[in-house]
């Protein structure tokens, strides 16, 4: 398999904001690696044999449920152990192996953010592919420049598949995609914005990102719980206009 280059990630913090709830948290994270790069067409070719037209692209038009299956084929294939465990359609992450995953979304923030504070961490137009550059299709990954963790294409180019549920009281089993896309104006290309989707759904500008990092807690790490998703089910407060809850 053409090698999936990864960068280890030192113990930090970030803070996530909630917009539905008005709320944030900050949560320390443990070192964990991540991909320098997005997964491309050429590695997902190699492990899932899916023909690829571009092999230096970013993947896209890819699902979840795609991207979590790539994730336990590649470590099957470097004899690690693999991460996710299938009930049907129903995944469960156990968090003690070490083979590769999707980032959480703290992770994933973190990495994108690499101490900046600000919306991007270098002016945009030199970090990602927007809707500025008037493209119509993902662009070769690493044609940007990366961020201080040595980073590249983590805002722009495509969006990037993350563990975390988007908002189960309103979206159900959405999963949330971070980063924005090609087609996306500035405003979307942020690090902060939070987009997601179904498990089964794909876009032409939504592809992954590999993590690795194992824990000693079971059914929770790195800012993501199963308790807490469950918690986040339970409708509380009121919702903005046009937000409705899931089965209402």
């Amino acid at each position: 398999m053409s090698d999936i280059e990864l960068v280890r990630l030192p113990a930090g913090a970030v803070t996530l904001h909630d917009a539905r709830r008005r709320t944030r948290r900050t949560v320390q994270l443990e070192p964990f690696a991540v991909g320098v790069f997005p997964v491309t067409e050429e590695q997902v070719t190699e492990v899932l044999g899916t023909p690829s037209l571009h092999p230096r692209r970013p993947v896209a038009d890819v699902s979840w449920l795609r991207a979590i299956h790539f994730c336990n084929a590649a470590s099957e294939w470097e004899g690690l152990d693999p991460v996710y465990h299938f009930e049907g359609e129903d995944v469960a992450w156990d968090t003690t192996a070490d083979g590769y995953r999707l980032p959480t979304e703290a992770e994933w923030e973190y990495a994108c953010r690499a101490g900046a504070t600000g919306p991007h961490y270098a002016p945009l137009a030199e970090a990602a592919w927007t809707a500025a550059d008037g493209v119509g299709t993902p662009q070769n990954v690493g044609g940007k420049l990366p961020n201080l963790h040595g980073l590249f294409d983590t805002l722009g180019n495509v969006w990037e598949w993350c563990w975390d549920l988007l908002d189960p009281a309103r979206y159900d089993d959405y999963r949330v995609f971070r980063g924005g896309g090609f087609a996306d104006d500035a405003w979307s290309v942020r690090a902060s914005v939070r987009r997601g989707g179904a498990p089964r759904m794909h876009h032409e500008d939504v592809g992954f990102r590999v993590a690795r990092g194992a824990f000693d807690t079971e059914n929770e790490a790195q800012g993501w719980s199963a308790a807490a998703d469950r918690e986040r089910a339970m409708v509380d407060g009121s919702l903005s206009p046009g937000w409705t809850p899931r089965g209402r």
